[in-house]
């Protein structure tokens, strides 16, 4: 698959394809089921599929702080789009500029001179350019006349309610990750590298690996029953994600495991987090006697639930 960052990385002969546009934080069951068209159509043509992205998602540019928290990283995403068979991802950074282009300029500048798209797969709701005064409509009397079809991109529904990405954050957000397995098709995991941190866990007895979390704010918050697959098996542990109240931190989030019963050094690898269920709220505690009385008792219950479990049949 190809990364683009950027309109002006396009070069010449990556002009013509098949594409679609959007934020596919989690590139769930319904985006993926935009995918698998896109491809058809792609083959059909006779061209690359290009799924065109922004980064920052426009939600996170206009109001940071009132933003919903990311299902996926932007590397998460990219790994899941490959996986799903796209032939070109077009990552545009979402700034003033892009911001204040008209809907006909977004048209003229990435979709026909840029892309030259000959084929565009969108929702009916979707709306685009300065003020989202852009929409479904715009873009098939654009297409009529600079030579390109646009498709309405069929929704994909579960339990009679169609997927989404809020669907999903919302089942996140409610420990529910059966449910969210359902609605991306796969269970839900976020990965990172390990980097050194401030060592408090270890300070505390209970050493935890630090990872780097490549997003303006995760969907999760709280303590979780987890696992993590190394070298072939999968290891169970317990996992806070959060912006630590209790020790004086940056105000980002921050995802530290703790894995049952593990000696070995982690610090560079990429580990990817499976989550299984929630065990509490994230809180601010008086004292690092009470914090560590609290992670003790999480440990306890993570030992509680895996006691005569054989790892291999982790759920």
């Amino acid at each position: 698959m190809q990364l683009v960052r950027g309109l002006h990385n396009l070069r010449s002969c990556q002009r013509g394809c098949v594409a679609t546009i959007g934020n596919f934080d989690g590139v769930h069951r319904g985006h993926q089921g935009v995918l698998a068209r896109l491809r058809e159509r792609a083959a059909q043509a006779g061209l690359p599929s290009c799924v065109v992205i922004f980064e920052p998602q426009p939600r996170e540019f206009f109001a940071p702080d009132k933003a919903p928290g990311r299902i996926s990283s932007l590397r998460e995403k990219l790994e899941l789009l490959r996986e799903a068979g796209v032939d070109r991802v077009l990552c545009l950074t979402f700034n003033r500029r892009l911001r204040e282009l008209s809907a006909g300029q977004f048209v003229h500048q990435i979709l026909v001179e840029g892309l030259g798209v000959k084929h565009l797969e969108v929702g009916d709701d979707f709306r685009f350019g300065c003020d989202r005064t852009g929409d479904f409509a715009l873009l098939v009397e654009a297409g009529a006349r600079e030579g390109f079809t646009v498709e309405s991109a069929a929704t994909i529904a579960q339990g009679g309610e169609r997927i989404s990405s809020t669907r999903v954050r919302e089942a996140l957000a409610a420990g529910d990750f059966a449910l969210a397995e359902r609605l991306l098709g796969r269970p839900y995991c976020i990965s990172g590298r390990v980097l050194h941190g401030q060592k408090l866990g270890r300070q505390l007895g209970t050493p935890t690996a630090n990872l780097r979390l490549n997003r303006l704010r995760p969907a999760l918050q709280g303590v979780y029953l987890v696992s993590v697959e190394l070298d072939g098996r999968p290891w169970p542990g317990v996992a806070n994600i959060g912006t630590r109240p209790s020790v004086a931190g940056d105000g980002r989030a921050h995802l530290e495991v703790h894995l049952l019963d593990f000696a070995g050094d982690l610090y560079g690898r990429r580990l990817a987090v499976q989550f299984h269920r929630k065990l509490r709220d994230e809180q601010r505690f008086a004292s690092l006697e009470a914090l560590k009385s609290a992670i003790d008792a999480d440990i306890a219950a993570a030992r509680a639930h895996w006691q005569g479990q054989p790892l291999e049949n982790l759920k």
